[in-house]
């Protein structure tokens, strides 16, 4: 079992840039792929980055390469999401996620967080 803790959201203005943060607890964290998930109101929940358990491998939406980095420290059992050159379409509730493989689906996901809101200003 994984329980997953979300920090760092806010509100910033287009253009800035903030970092996520999720603490995990549970002895298996390190073996598990770890992924950010995105909801905005009225809209799907989905796929921002993902994270392999090695942190050798990582995966991007295209609407977030090249802006997001996903990074992790298993010794310290956090995955974090640096979100840098922010739109207003950025805006949403970002979850943090635990799964045994990497996916672009929120199925495939077994752990979640409770989310935190990050609102970007135009």
């Amino acid at each position: 079992q994984v329980h997953l803790v979300e920090s760092g959201g806010g509100l910033v203005q287009a253009g800035g840039s903030l970092r996520l943060s999720c603490a995990a607890s549970g002895r298996t964290f390190s073996s598990n792929s770890m992924a950010w998930f995105r909801q905005a109101p009225g809209k799907e929940r989905e796929f921002v980055a993902a994270i392999s358990w090695s942190g050798s491998r990582t995966y991007y939406a295209d609407s977030v390469k090249g802006r997001f980095t996903i990074s992790r420290d298993n010794a310290k059992n956090t995955v974090n999401l640096q979100m840098n050159s922010l739109k207003p379409e950025d805006t949403a509730v970002y979850y943090c996620a635990g799964g045994a493989r990497s996916s672009y689906a929120k199925g495939s996901y077994d752990y979640w967080g409770q989310g935190t809101q990050v609102t970007v200003s135009s």
